[in-house]
């Protein structure tokens, strides 16, 4: 084997393996902020492929360039949907907090998140804070190396995606809403019981205010059952992440 063939197979054994890593790092939770600049990001995914880089089994694809462009976009398609699963039980925490700033009345109370650029409620980005600290708690970050390490042996370099593992991806949406009716159904069963309560009280007494007064009992119930809930909802967080991670290998292997 001559020296460009020997150094197209050492490129080759590096660069696909760094497009899968890239692509997870690019959309994963923490890594894939907008507050880490796009060099930390390219920097840490080529570390990242150095260090698993000796694990991996030597790589060596005959071809032409079109079809190392097409290995290439599946590699970035594999890393973005892993991540892009695990990014989902954030999204869960982000839909918790509207359904439960709406029926308290705190949907007004909007800021911008720095992570997605887009405004989202305030009690949104609580849920989400809770969420990074979990996530980080539970070397949630070390987990996510782990798996794209551990992908390659599920699905090696150069062998296509199933259209069962495509479905799978779609499929796990529904997870989403699931952890998110989880986390914000105590806050709005209380806050629905509290509405029909003083439905009834309108009924019966007509010149009451319910503005003045059902307004600000509603708003400080939910924040007494957020309050009461705040261990159950990183428990229920890291069930989801966990659940996530899981549903990635499946995915993989399908």
């Amino acid at each position: 084997m001559g020296l460009e063939a020997i150094l197209g197979v050492e490129l080759s054994s590096f660069l696909f393996p760094l497009f899968r890593v890239a692509g997870l790092i690019m959309v994963a939770p923490v890594f894939g902020s907008r507050l880490v600049p796009q060099r930390i990001k390219l920097v840490l995914a080529v570390c990242v492929t150095l260090a698993i880089l000796p694990t991996l089994p030597v790589i060596s694809i005959d071809s032409g360039p079109l079809v190392s462009g097409f290995i290439v976009m599946q590699e970035i398609l594999i890393g973005v949907a892993m991540a892009f699963m695990v990014q989902m039980t954030f999204d869960a925490l982000v839909i918790a907090g509207q359904t439960i700033a709406m029926t308290m009345g705190l949907g007004f109370a909007m800021l911008v998140d720095p992570n997605r650029g887009v405004s989202v409620p305030v009690l949104s980005q609580f849920f989400v804070i809770i969420g990074v600290l979990t996530f980080l708690s539970l070397n949630g970050h070390l987990a996510l190396l782990q798996m794209v390490a551990e992908s390659f042996e599920l699905l090696p370099v150069g062998q296509l995606l199933s259209i069962g593992s495509i479905w799978w991806l779609l499929e796990w949406g529904s997870e989403m809403f699931i952890g998110a009716v989880s986390i914000a159904l105590p806050a709005v069963v209380s806050i629905l019981v509290v509405n029909i309560a003083f439905g009834v009280m309108s009924r019966a007494a007509p010149t009451l205010n319910l503005f003045a007064i059902g307004f600000p009992s509603a708003l400080l119930l939910g924040f007494i059952v957020l309050l009461i809930n705040l261990g159950t909802i990183g428990a229920v967080f890291a069930d989801l992440l966990s659940s996530s991670l899981l549903s990635v290998v499946d995915m993989l292997g399908q």
